[in-house]
């Protein structure tokens, strides 16, 4: 696809910059202060530095934040951008604004997490990860570990959250090895010898200290758990705080008696990895979902067709390849 994309830039080098059109168009996360996005902004700045004719607007709730985010897509239809990639908070909540897009005849895509099946008519495109998929990898991982099964917590973003509910029900429908329902998937009860503990799941609303406290709390109460399987990187975002929490566990986790797995390969969880922290990882490729986004909104605007949905690929690791799982 990006050689394509190329090409197509080539050409439109070629044309006199009079016969060119200039484009606004806006990448919104789910928050700024979260370095998964960080990555994105950065893909996405660099197809703002390769398309000559298209600017990239970051922009995004400081902290994650549903209604901050609503009203950020809803200024940017105001303001009369010409096309805006979204990662949706609230899915639900995110279709009613997205309507104002349409009437406004601004195109939309989104990118990480997506709209729920009956608003997807409202989106041009989704970019991003195949989320069930995450969460049949994160509970291959764990499975590899225990095959007899056991106790298991899981922890999410947001309740209302897309990506982490199809992570959730890809997680379940694995650990059970039968189909739950829709997304997130009923609370596992013995199914295949996995049942998950009271308390569990444990939502975090992407907010890094609250993840952390949450993984805290439950080894504490629960020293016989089998597994915890995070559907984000916020549970190891905050290097210090995880490493503190995860250290008393460090050789339960080497012996096998407990599997602690989380979503995302970021830098510093790879590191944890590395140091015997956690025992596997299933990653994104946000950079590319930045980089993509602007190249496929130029596309929608100049009347060309897209693929639905464009998935772009994992990185599954684990504690014997955490060297070279990262593509």
């Amino acid at each position: 696809m990006r050689k394509l994309l190329a090409t197509a830039f080539s050409v439109a080098a070629l044309l006199p910059a009079a016969a060119m059109a200039e484009y606004t168009f806006a990448l919104v996360p789910k928050a700024m202060n979260n370095p998964f996005f960080d990555l994105a902004r950065d893909g996405c700045h660099k197809a703002q530095e390769e398309l000559a004719d298209v600017t990239c607007e970051y922009i995004g709730p400081g902290e994650h934040t549903e209604l901050e985010q609503i009203q950020i897509v809803q200024d940017l239809i105001t303001k009369g951008v010409d096309g805006i990639a979204v990662a949706p908070s609230n899915a639900p909540a995110m279709a009613k604004v997205l309507k104002d897009a349409t009437e406004a005849g601004i195109p939309v895509m989104t990118w990480d997490s997506d709209l729920l099946d009956e608003d997807k008519a409202l989106r041009a495109t989704y970019v991003g990860t195949n989320n069930y998929n995450i969460g049949v990898n994160l509970a291959k991982l764990v499975m590899a570990r225990h095959p007899g099964g056991g106790t298991i917590c899981l922890q999410t973003g947001g309740a209302a959250a897309a990506n982490h509910n199809e992570r959730l029900l890809g997680a379940r429908e694995t650990l059970a090895g039968a189909e739950l329902g829709d997304p997130p998937g009923r609370a596992l009860d013995g199914d295949n010898g996995w049942t998950e503990i009271s308390g569990c799941p444990l939502v975090t609303n992407d907010d890094g200290n609250v993840a952390v406290q949450g993984m805290t709390d439950i080894l504490a109460a629960n020293p016989d758990l089998t597994a915890f399987l995070s559907t984000g990187a916020f549970t190891q975002w905050f290097d210090n705080a995880y490493r503190n929490a995860a250290e008393p566990y460090k050789d339960k986790m080497a012996s096998g008696a407990l599997t602690i797995v989380v979503a995302d390969t970021l830098p510093m969880q790879l590191e944890q990895t590395r140091d015997g922290l956690g025992n596997g990882l299933v990653g994104q490729r946000p950079y590319e979902m930045g980089y993509m986004s602007m190249y496929i909104l130029k596309d929608i605007v100049e009347g060309k067709s897209v693929d639905d949905p464009i998935f772009t690929g994992l990185d599954v690791c684990d504690n014997d390849n955490i060297d070279t799982c990262v593509q």
